[in-house]
């Protein structure tokens, strides 16, 4: 039997623009899981729902074809309207709720549409008097808070990246200077991170780990390793493939011809990416895998696994990957989450970033001495102790008891 069958006293709301797959997105909707079995009421209230979304175990809607019985349109944008059945799934699981304006909501004046969507989030959290709302990332941080705290409803906000790439834009840091300042309290992936808001704000962080998805949580493989070299990342400018693939180029020209460099994951540069590749004359050695299901056994057996974006808050694939004990190389990018994971030489390889030579150098220095590719990624998947999701999950426990006031334990 569930917890949440035996007491469903205090109610979460987690806000979030959907539940689309990445990594604030797989977080949140493992957080709503987990709270709905620790016996929360939990909520989740999305600007919309997107076509490929991570899986919600107790989620009490379900997406059903227009003309369904329960059938509810909540959005019609776009050619392809979106009708959900609020209580087509788990009876009693947790509900979603959509923010986003319907065409017949909407004005021609973005302004009053601002203040249209502002006034609909206002009107859910009044409807649902929640005991605390949790909101991840950029603008529904801001709007998260200059909604609900006007009814007085406690809002913890998560920043899940570098906070000056989060909120680079004048407006966008003057919103979050202004109000940051009523948050509740304020979740961050690094020490990094939070060095990076000014001393009021500072001093409502907390840093929390994410939790390592179960599935790569398993025990080292410890046979021969099969000649890949490879990165689980969006192809897009910020998670600089290409200047992987030159510095693969670079280590691998008068030897190790054999390693391929497998990228997988697919996003806007692509096409640019499997151009760069032939002009670099590695096509053939390059493989663009795409989206792929069960990641972790894809990439258990590979000799190295890399992650060279410019910047990052805690990049999950970094630590699904130490869990699976890979030799890892990193950019030791802001906000730093790389760097509170990977102890240099020991249990991971930091390299500057942008830096194709350096890149070069740790991939062939893995290369050339297999014994420390191996004491590498022995260490590296130590991780697990200190990111299983009985530990995090825990940890974000205590400290929503603490925000709610379901503990007076001041040490936390």
């Amino acid at each position: 039997m569930l917890n949440s069958e035996v007491n469903n006293k205090k109610h979460i709301a987690m806000y979030i623009g959907s539940l689309q797959k990445g990594g604030a997105e797989r977080v949140m909707a493992n957080l709503a899981d987990y709270f709905f079995e620790q016996g929360y009421k939990v909520t989740l209230v999305t600007t919309y729902l997107a076509a490929n979304e991570y899986e919600v175990k107790h989620a009490a809607w379900k997406s059903v074809p227009a003309g369904a019985p329960g059938a509810e349109l909540v959005a019609d944008l776009d050619e392809n309207p979106v009708w959900v059945d609020p209580n087509g799934g788990e009876k009693g699981g947790i509900q979603r709720i959509f923010s986003a304006l319907l065409k017949d909501e909407q004005e021609k004046s973005r302004i009053k549409n601002f203040r249209k969507r502002s006034e609909k989030l206002v009107k859910i959290w009044k409807d649902l008097r929640p005991d605390m709302i949790l909101s991840f990332m950029g603008k529904n941080n801001i709007m998260a808070l200059s909604t609900a705290t006007k009814e007085e409803i406690k809002v913890v906000v998560s920043v899940r990246a570098d906070p000056s790439m989060e909120y680079s834009s004048t407006s966008m840091k003057a919103a979050m200077l202004t109000n940051f300042g009523k948050a509740a309290g304020v979740v961050v992936q690094s020490n990094g991170a939070k060095a990076k808001f000014p001393a009021y704000i500072r001093k409502k962080c907390i840093i929390l780990p994410n939790a390592i998805d179960p599935s790569f949580i398993r025990p080292r493989y410890i046979g021969e390793r099969e000649k890949k070299i490879v990165m689980v990342a969006r192809l897009n400018e910020n998670k600089n493939q290409a200047m992987v693939m030159e510095a693969f180029k670079e280590a691998t020209k008068d030897k190790y011809q054999d390693y391929k460099l497998v990228l997988y994951g697919d996003g806007p540069d692509r096409a640019k990416q499997q151009r760069l590749a032939a002009s670099l004359g590695i096509d053939s050695r390059v493989e663009f895998a795409g989206n792929v299901k069960h990641v972790a056994e894809h990439i258990e057996k590979a000799y190295i696994f890399i992650l060279a974006s410019n910047h990052e808050g805690m990049p999950n694939s970094l630590i699904e990957a130490m869990s699976l004990g890979l030799a890892c190389i990193s950019t030791d990018c802001p906000c730093g989450g790389p760097k509170d994971l990977i102890n240099d030489g020991e249990n991971g390889l930091l390299v500057p970033v942008g830096d194709k030579d350096a890149m070069a150098q740790a991939i062939r220095k893995l290369l050339e001495d297999k014994e420390l590719a191996d004491r590498i990624g022995t260490e590296a998947a130590k991780i697990q102790e200190k990111c299983s999701p009985e530990v995090t999950n825990e940890m974000w426990k205590k400290y929503f008891d603490k925000i709610i006031g379901n503990t007076d334990d001041r040490n936390f």
